[in-house]
């Protein structure tokens, strides 16, 4: 019998499900809206929902348990969402017990940043590595990080809030209220806000053509640059300089075996990638400087294979490298 289980990613924005293997192949997957302004129990309705259809579409096959990955802070070990910023009303929610009262499946909770650092090393760009650190960077920055084959969680799983390292003392306010996260100015809404400014509508650039006028994303920047627009490949080269400081950082905190890259930026990592290195190069101890800084494999599945990886760890929460 095939080993299947069922995943959640709990987005802001976007829930999605899918029935995944245990060689991390997704066999069904579906997705909807998040209604993140219904409190808790309409979004949990949605997950009852796409669960039933998911399940459909593999009639012959039945989970044996749930993983979901889904905005921290939240502790994992409790399996309670503490307080998601992007879903309302989301207080100390026991997300995990709440669902095992509905499926009577045995239930895993992990933030989705880290959910997606498992999948990377399980199934894609880390397998094989005994420690790594995997930064997303799209809308924000997030990531997590396997030390010594083991998820790195902290106190109440809230280790590795790498978007908020500050690493300069200018720029926009993060939402945390501080001045200079990494987030703040490094993310893809930061990148967009640069460019942004760096325009006017109806000003003839290929950047504010891409954008219809309306405000420039990091994905217009991405593919103005691929375009050889001089002005998104200066955005471009500004932005692989503020990601490699913050993965200067990274690999001084964590001596990582490699970095790897996800999120909608990462679509322009090789745009991206000699800046980069080049700035790790200039800022990182010697013994540092040559980890490969590589791009994710799984893109936006990443979460949910994840996530469903937890229910295939037969140590439940020590992690067994899958090579």
């Amino acid at each position: 019998m095939k080993r299947v289980a069922l995943a959640f990613d709990l987005g802001g924005t976007e829930l999605r499900a899918a029935l995944i293997d245990d060689a991390g192949s997704l066999l069904s997957f579906s997705s909807l809206s998040t209604d993140a302004a219904g409190g808790p129990a309409a979004v949990i309705r949605q997950i009852e929902q796409l669960a039933e259809t998911v399940l459909a579409e593999t009639p012959g096959l039945s989970p044996i348990g749930i993983g979901i990955g889904a905005p921290g802070p939240l502790d994992p070990d409790a399996g309670v969402v503490i307080a998601a910023p992007t879903l309302v009303g989301w207080h100390e929610v026991p997300l995990a017990d709440i669902l095992h009262g509905h499926f009577r499946l045995p239930v895993r909770l992990e933030n989705d940043a880290n959910a997606a650092a498992l999948g990377e090393w399980r199934y894609g760009a880390g397998r094989g590595a005994e420690s790594m650190v995997f930064v997303t960077v799209s809308t924000g920055i997030g990531g997590g990080v396997i030390a010594d084959g083991r998820i790195l969680h902290g106190r109440r799983g809230l280790a590795a809030e790498i978007g908020h390292m500050t690493i300069t003392n200018e720029g926009e306010r993060c939402f945390c209220g501080a001045i200079g996260c990494f987030e703040a100015v490094a993310s893809g809404t930061a990148l967009g806000r640069r460019a942004t400014a760096r325009t006017r509508p109806s000003d003839g650039t290929m950047l504010r053509k891409l954008a219809a006028d309306a405000d420039v994303t990091g994905r217009h920047v991405v593919e103005a640059a691929r375009e050889g627009d001089a002005d998104a490949l200066a955005l471009l080269t500004d932005e692989a300089r503020l990601l490699g400081i913050g993965f200067t950082n990274l690999l001084h905190l964590y001596s990582p075996d490699l970095l790897v890259m996800g999120g909608g930026i990462s679509h322009g990592f090789d745009l991206l990638h000699d800046q980069m290195v080049m700035t790790v190069r200039e800022r990182a101890m010697p013994a540092y400087r040559d980890v490969p800084i590589v791009a994710a494999q799984l893109g936006r599945h990443a979460g949910l294979i994840g996530a469903a990886s937890l229910i295939f760890d037969d140590e439940g929460n020590s992690l067994t490298k899958l090579n």
